[in-house]
């Protein structure tokens, strides 16, 4: 019994080596890029949309709030052994669902059932930029984990600011007074994730796994109004804007490097069944219904 613990531990160990290998290191970090309540925060932009970072910028310069710009993991540069060593590895005991593995030099995803072998499979159709977006959170997540951080700002590049984001310093105050500063993984700025026609899009479901089941389906569903201020959430779709806790960190990186890549990483960064999350009821940094999202297509030749 003790042997096959070990190789357990082995082969979870292997795993977790090989996924954090894609990580990008993240240097030349230093102070100026924090608020009160918040030790850090982070941007993530692609190299190749230089005027999303200048629109960003210039909505958060009036609050003399400067993030750290964080090079994004560009999906569409990865290669196929990439995303053979990143995906997930299915195994007989495992569901069998379909999903999406990149295979042939002309970089065409191949839509299949999951079966053994050294394939690297994500969610059916999932493409390249989402695991690049993917691995552009976690890396962010590691540093700020071996940083020793306890809070954490995240966003992408297709925010919009709509209140005063020095706002949210005290938003934290308030809702550690509420809840307890233990008692809250993740704060979201804004009240839903909009979609393209600009209206609020609620998340209430999970994407199946092949490998995780949630023991309580049913809390995705929840959305519960804590006061004014604040609704506590199961489920939430988009990660353009989110306060994280070192406990919520911890939490997203234990999840996928114990059961590996394979949702768009929105879909999986609630599925922690002791996950605790809330989002402001009014809006303060949300999403830009707009932008084109590069996770979708950076070019047209894109696959």
């Amino acid at each position: 019994m003790r042997s096959i613990w070990i190789l357990s531990l082995c082969l979870f160990a292997s795993l977790e080596a090989k996924l954090e290998d894609h990580f990008k290191k993240i240097e030349d970090k230093s102070d100026f890029h924090s608020m009160r309540n918040i030790d850090f925060i982070y941007l993530i932009n692609l190299d190749a949309r230089v005027e999303k970072l200048v629109k960003t910028f210039r909505q958060l310069a009036p609050y003399d709030i400067y993030p750290y710009r964080f090079s994004a993991v560009n999906g569409w540069e990865l290669t196929i052994e990439d995303l053979k060593d990143i995906g997930l590895k299915y195994t007989k005991d495992m569901k069998k669902m379909k999903g999406t593995t990149y295979l042939t030099e002309d970089r065409k995803p191949t839509h299949e059932t999951l079966r053994e072998g050294k394939n690297g499979y994500f969610r059916h159709k999932m493409s390249w930029g989402m695991v690049g977006c993917l691995l552009s959170h976690l890396s962010i997540l590691q540093d700020a984990y071996d940083s020793g951080y306890s809070t954490i700002w995240v966003m992408e590049d297709d925010i919009v600011v709509i209140r005063d984001p020095r706002s949210l310093s005290d938003l934290i105050d308030r809702l550690d007074k509420k809840v307890g500063k233990n008692g809250w993984d993740i704060l979201f700025t804004d009240r839903d994730f909009r979609n393209s026609e600009g209206k609020y899009e609620r998340c209430r479901g999970w994407s199946p796994r092949p490998n995780f089941k949630p023991s309580n389906p049913e809390r995705f569903k929840d959305a519960q109004l804590i006061d004014g201020t604040f609704r506590r959430i199961g489920a939430r779709f988009g990660t353009h804007s989110m306060i994280l806790r070192r406990s919520g960190i911890k939490k997203i990186l234990e999840f996928i490097k114990t059961y590996q890549p394979f949702n768009p990483y929105d879909l999986d960064m609630y599925l922690p069944d002791d996950m605790r999350m809330y989002s402001v009821n009014h809006d303060v940094v949300g999403n830009e219904p707009s932008d084109l999202s590069d996770t979708k297509a950076l070019t047209s030749s894109s696959p």
